[in-house]
């Protein structure tokens, strides 16, 4: 891949373009510096939808899928009574029903794609550049240790400085979608997924074309990295001894004690645990967030959880206490 630290580029030759490349980048072009209000997400999302045939749903302004259920909580329909509110499973790629559910959804400030779906079987990489970890660095070493030769594709710039990029995939492979599965700030956006739509405008900002829609199409998955995308499982981790001094006083000593004194089984939930109530800590200014993440990153390696899985539930606690956006 490219050495520019701006945005993913090449590694090797590029695939031939699939069917419908010019039209991707027509989109991508369309969508520059839409503003993020209700009828430029439509019009986005209608593009979308005749000039490639993704299915579209869409969104909010907390990237969140923008039509509340029309059932009680535990219901298992996916759709199947007709009505808007089941999430991604609301996806089409009909006009008309794309325009009824914008006209239900009055508040929606973007679109998002649904990954999996024919014709394109769209898969997603999530490349994260925030807490001490880049994504796109990650991605790089991965394919350098791997041998994998990695082609320009299109690349999708992220509010919080991320990178979003798009494959297509085979009709016969469903890819999982998974949280630091390949490597830290790397995440997979298949089957049930969705990626955010060029032009949708979150809290944090507009998603905007990082590569260039005159030569850039979206490629497909190389082969390689499809294997590890749908691998059922990692190897194990040997454990590493936690030597780094913890910043934060006394708190966070006790809860990386929490996760250093975890038995087999329950290292995960005690590491999310601990995560939770450390940025509880920071939110409220007892010391800060990036000493909590460094603290208990080092203290699950020291129990050998896998570097991927506490980055995941590291991030997911951040998440869930601190609001942090992708």
């Amino acid at each position: 891949m490219s050495t520019n630290t701006n945005a993913p580029a090449e590694a090797g030759a590029p695939h031939n373009p699939p069917a419908h490349g010019e039209s991707t980048s027509r989109v991508a072009r369309q969508t520059i510096g839409v503003t993020g209000d209700w009828h430029n997400a439509l019009e986005g999302a209608l593009d979308a939808a005749s000039m490639l045939g993704f299915h579209v749903i869409p969104l909010s302004v907390r990237k969140l899928p923008a039509i509340r259920s029309p059932h009680d909580k535990g219901h298992s329909c996916k759709g199947e009574c007709g009505q808007f509110g089941h999430g991604i499973h609301d996806a089409s790629s009909d006009p008309a029903r794309i325009r009824a559910m914008f006209d239900v959804a009055r508040h929606a400030t973007g679109y998002g794609i649904a990954c999996g779906r024919a014709p394109h079987h769209l898969i997603g990489l999530d490349l994260d550049r925030k807490n001490g970890v880049d994504g796109v660095w990650e991605l790089r070493k991965l394919a350098a240790d791997r041998g994998i030769a990695v082609p320009r594709t299109v690349i999708i710039a992220t509010p919080s400085g991320g990178y979003h990029a798009w494959w297509t995939g085979p009709d016969d492979v469903k890819v999982p979608n998974r949280a630091g599965h390949l490597a830290r700030g790397v995440d997979v956006r298949g089957s049930g997924g969705y990626l955010v739509g060029p032009g949708s405008r979150s809290a944090a900002g507009v998603y905007t074309l990082a590569s260039d829609p005159n030569e850039v199409v979206v490629q497909p998955i190389p082969r390689q990295l499809l294997a590890l995308m749908t691998a059922t499982s990692t190897p194990p981790q040997a454990a590493r001894p936690f030597t780094g001094r913890v910043s934060g006083g006394r708190t966070l000593v006790g809860l990386v004690r929490v996760v250093l004194d975890a038995p087999q089984g329950q290292r995960n939930s005690r590491l999310y645990w601990a995560a939770c109530k450390a940025f509880e800590h920071a939110g409220a200014g007892l010391f800060p967030a990036d000493s909590a993440h460094d603290a208990l990153t080092q203290a699950a390696a020291a129990v050998a959880l896998p570097d991927n899985e506490a980055a995941a539930t590291i991030a997911s606690a951040r998440r869930a206490v601190l609001g942090a956006t992708t």
